[in-house]
């Protein structure tokens, strides 16, 4: 049978969250060069390097792995989730944004507390600031809207995933689901989360399709519940041995043409 179904993951296959990171980093490091005369990009390293360890030292670490919240992720979203584990990263957030931030600068050689929670809050603001999609994600919707169902399937905290969706209200529309793995209880590659997105979809594996960039999650997931999927590799990232997407892209724009092939296929 034909694709009936498209998924989409949201974070740097639809969103371009890479960047809206990036810049957000850039500013807030920016801001401290004029007072300390350090270089911003090693600040920038420095903090990521401490974010990620401070992290993995918190309880929440493995329900946030299994969810799919990254540390960066963390560094400004609020978690006002209705979950006991939401709850406590609710509450440790300010604390963990100011630590990553202070711990940064100490090993730029900067003893200074203060300047820590103040980038601590900066973060969040510029990022808030930023919301990019890439120039094909549109004209890549409407080519396909209409003619598929459309799901966005992505990993993360509801509260943060729906706050990135209100800033793009051009996106919601094009969508006939949205499914957050912080709602659901597991995150992908699970083969329960695909296997209920099918279920909401009123598909069976061989009718969807499943497009993202990351091999671990989106791609591995797919393929264990027999889906076809499209690894979007926009950043030329060495193949894997273990995980083969069925299709490699660079653009969405090339998606299009790849539903036909399949379409057609099928039908002859």
């Amino acid at each position: 049978m034909s694709i009936k179904a498209v998924i989409f993951d949201l974070d740097d296959t639809l969103l371009w969250d890479e960047r809206c990171v990036k810049e957000a980093f850039e500013v807030t490091c920016e801001s401290v060069k004029e007072q300390y005369g350090i270089d911003p990009m090693k600040l920038e390293d420095a903090v990521r390097q401490e974010a990620r360890a401070l992290y993995e030292t918190y309880k929440t670490f493995e329900f946030s792995k299994n969810i799919g919240i990254n540390p960066f992720e963390a560094l400004w979203g609020n978690f006002n989730d209705e979950n006991e584990h939401f709850s406590h990263l609710k509450k440790i957030a300010p604390e963990y944004r100011k630590e990553a931030w202070t711990r940064g600068l100490k090993v730029m050689g900067i003893e200074d507390l203060q300047l820590g929670q103040k980038l601590g809050e900066l973060f969040p603001s510029e990022r808030r600031a930023r919301s990019y999609v890439y120039d094909e994600t549109y004209p890549t919707l409407d080519k396909l809207k209409g003619k598929h169902k459309l799901m966005l399937l992505t990993n993360g905290s509801p509260d943060i995933q729906n706050e990135k969706l209100t800033a793009l209200p051009k996106l919601t529309p094009y969508l006939d689901q949205v499914m957050v793995s912080g709602s659901f209880g597991q995150g992908k590659p699970s083969p329960a989360i695909f296997e209920h997105a099918m279920n909401l979809l009123g598909i069976e594996p061989h009718e969807g399709i499943m497009v993202g960039d990351n091999l671990k999650t989106d791609i591995k997931g797919a393929l264990s519940v027999g889906m076809k999927c499209v690894w979007i590799n926009r950043n030329n990232i060495e193949p894997s041995v273990e995980i083969k997407p069925d299709f490699e892209i660079k653009e969405l724009n090339e998606l299009h043409g790849i539903i036909q092939s399949i379409n057609s296929n099928v039908s002859s």
